[in-house]
């Protein structure tokens, strides 16, 4: 077993598509089959459940796939420790790592009031998403991540919630519910939909369809897209709309109007949760430092979400 053919068998797990899982490791489908064909040789059992239209985990496959993010997590730690120690670096430095969402909303601000009181602290960024993320600071690789908190928390991580952000609805420009100040489920049921993959993103999935089961109504779903920045482009491309979080907004694509999504008063339902993550009993004063000035300021920060 070869870190190169692990890194192969994730991306290809992650992905479920071959073709996007070589585009996403910049080498050819074939040579990235051969490395996982060689993987399942080594391993003496098959790790995924490939048919002319889909391809799938098997149960061993699901199997590896936590244990080799883990493993690929611990060697990049190992490497970076490596590389900073040959640099013979001595300043403070803090890994955070963040989904798209914080990253855009959340970080910018916290990072801006963080280095005013702690200009020593170099702060090193990684965006990801949750489920990668998760396990790089269980190896070691990250010191704190900002996150969707999951279905089923990991005892070895301390979780702390933060905030909820607000959900806006994606229209083509010349849409017909465009020009409104805001929309209900009502006005935009029937509509085609674009959705993330519950796989990937499984609670910005779940808003779009616990907001429609609530309200009784069936979403029309017309295409899954995991990133914000595709579904974003496909809703200019008018293939469908979108309900992202708010956001989502800054992102400067032509074509797009983002409008508040209108839900019943005191509904929490249109939010999506964010939280902190570290690992549980670990002392680190750079992190607690900047969970000291989220704790300070986080009613500003909630204002904005």
């Amino acid at each position: 077993m070869e870190l190169h053919q692990l890194r192969c068998f994730v991306a290809a797990a992650e992905e479920l598509h071959f073709g996007k899982a070589a585009q996403r490791l910049q080498m050819l489908p074939s040579a990235l089959g051969r490395q996982i064909k060689l993987l399942e040789d080594d391993l003496a059992t098959p790790l995924f459940a490939r048919t002319t239209r889909a391809v799938a985990l098997t149960e061993h496959g699901t199997a590896l796939l936590r244990d080799a993010r883990v493993i690929l997590a611990r060697v990049e730690s190992v490497e970076t420790s490596f590389r900073r120690r040959a640099r013979g670096t001595k300043a403070q430095r803090l890994r955070v790592g963040a989904i798209d969402s914080a990253a855009a909303g959340l970080l910018p601000q916290l990072l801006h009031d963080f280095r005013e009181g702690h200009p020593e602290i170099a702060v090193q960024l990684t965006e990801d998403k949750t489920i990668r993320l998760l396990p790089k600071i269980l190896s070691g690789a990250l010191d704190l991540a900002f996150i969707r908190p999951p279905e089923r928390t990991d005892p070895r991580l301390e979780f702390r919630a933060l905030l909820s952000e607000s959900a806006v609805v994606a229209l083509p420009q010349r849409h017909r519910l465009a020009a409104r100040a805001s929309v209900s489920l009502a006005d935009i049921a029937g509509q085609p939909l674009i959705v993330p993959d519950r796989r990937s993103r499984p609670h910005s999935h779940d808003l779009t369809m616990k907001l429609f089961a609530q309200a009784g109504l069936s979403p029309d779903v017309a295409q899954f897209a995991d990133e914000k920045q595709t579904i974003v482009h496909l809703v200019a491309a008018r293939l469908g709309i979108a309900i992202v979080p708010r956001w989502t907004a800054r992102l400067a694509v032509s074509g797009v109007r983002f409008v508040p999504l209108r839900l019943k008063r005191g509904s929490s339902a249109g939010r999506l949760p964010l939280a902190a993550a570290w690992l549980r009993g670990s002392r680190d004063p750079a992190r607690e430092a900047m969970l000291g000035v989220l704790d300070a300021r986080l009613a500003r920060y909630a204002r904005g979400a």
